[in-house]
């Protein structure tokens, strides 16, 4: 018979530590350090293999952190079944909390052993590829928004107050390039700051127009034209979905996809008492952000009207699917309406966003006949 050996291995840029759990033996063993490289791993296991036989089948696993899926992939390469996992999904160890690289290499050894966790969803290279693309679109979004901070900041510490109505329209750019200080240094900062401003948003227009096209692929252009078809979702979001989420049937519910987003209420109960808390802001916070965000649309609009440009984002799809769409953003917009009446506006938005989670899986999992998703 076969018999099974863990390692936990709690990695660094720096080192890594391993460790090796036998569920037949319930104990630790062969704790060591070595050289952050891969190479090291597949050296430990033939040592271990040694002591323990030919036929010991080996299970490797990490927690999700700086070295994203690269050492995982290393392994696999080689034939070593590795897992990542995800943190948040951990058991957590009773008792006094005593963290060190040891520790954490015995429970992530425990915790592969008894199944106390849940595997991180590894993306093929493609995914993987668009989605870092993305990213790195909404970092450099992230500084143009802090850009554009600093720029109000800066002129409104020396006296200036523009009178408009919105910020950075054309006339609002044209009033903050005719700006007058009477220090040249202070004229050479703002100067600075608008060169900034313009280069970040070049930058950022080309990213979109890229990632327009990526969505226009083969493997993306069909689905991303469903989730178009929701209020909110545009093509930034949709192939951010699409990318990240990869297979969306591996999530068995639409309550089980809002959990992975984070979008769920927690609950600290005990008795027969019951505390329900704020969402569990657990899994995905990246796609999390996005549907909030896309959550904002349905405060405006009167129910049953669509706007020309939702129009177009779903021509060129079936009955069906728009349909659902259209649905969706009914309830939807009922839903924030209700909510709001009694509630603050980010509580009415998150539980949207929540819901918006649950229809996008409908919508990606073909059950798009039901008329409700809990």
């Amino acid at each position: 018979m076969t018999s099974i050996t863990y390692i936990g291995m709690d990695v660094h840029t720096t080192n890594f530590t391993l460790c090796c759990y036998s569920f037949e033996d319930d104990k630790v063993y062969a704790t060591v350090q070595v050289k952050p490289e891969y190479t090291q791993i597949l050296k430990y296991i033939n040592r271990i293999r040694k002591q323990r036989g030919e036929d010991t089948r080996f299970v490797c696993g990490y927690e999700a952190g700086c070295l994203g899926y690269s050492l995982y992939h290393q392994l696999t390469d080689h034939g070593v079944e590795c897992v990542i996992l995800a943190p948040s999904t951990m058991a957590e160890t009773p008792g006094k909390k005593i963290k060190t690289d040891k520790r954490d290499a015995e429970k992530i050894a425990r915790c592969l052993a008894y199944h106390q966790y849940k595997p991180v969803y590894v993306p093929d290279e493609e995914d993987d590829a668009v989605k870092e693309y993305i990213r790195m679109r909404d970092d450099v979004k992230a500084h143009l928004k802090e850009t554009k901070q600093q720029i109000i900041a800066y002129y409104t510490r020396h006296g200036f107050q523009f009178d408009g109505s919105s910020h950075w329209t054309q006339k609002h750019l044209n009033w903050v390039e005719s700006l007058q200080f009477e220090n040249s240094i202070h004229q050479e900062v703002l100067r600075e700051y608008l060169t900034v401003f313009y280069d970040l948003s070049e930058k950022v227009a080309v990213y979109d127009a890229r990632i327009e096209e990526l969505s226009h692929s083969e493997r993306y252009a069909e689905n991303v034209g469903k989730l178009c078809c929701f209020s909110g979702i545009a093509t930034h979001t949709a192939l951010s979905l699409l990318a990240e989420v990869g297979d969306f049937s591996r999530f068995r519910s639409a309550p089980q996809f809002a959990a992975y987003l984070g979008l769920v209420p927690g609950e600290h109960s005990s008795s027969d008492k019951q505390h329900r808390t704020g969402i569990t802001k657990a899994g995905n916070s990246h796609l999390r952000r996005l549907l909030i965000e896309s959550a904002h649309c349905y405060s405006r609009g009167a129910v049953g009207k669509k706007s020309k440009a939702q129009k177009e984002r779903q021509a060129g799809n079936s009955p069906e699917v728009i349909a659902y769409a259209d649905r969706a953003v009914d309830r939807l917009k009922r839903k924030y309406q209700r909510i709001a009446l009694h509630s603050r506006a980010n509580i009415a938005k998150t539980a949207v966003a929540r819901e918006l989670a649950c229809f996008v899986w409908g919508m990606m999992t073909g059950n798009i006949s039901a008329t409700a998703l809990h």
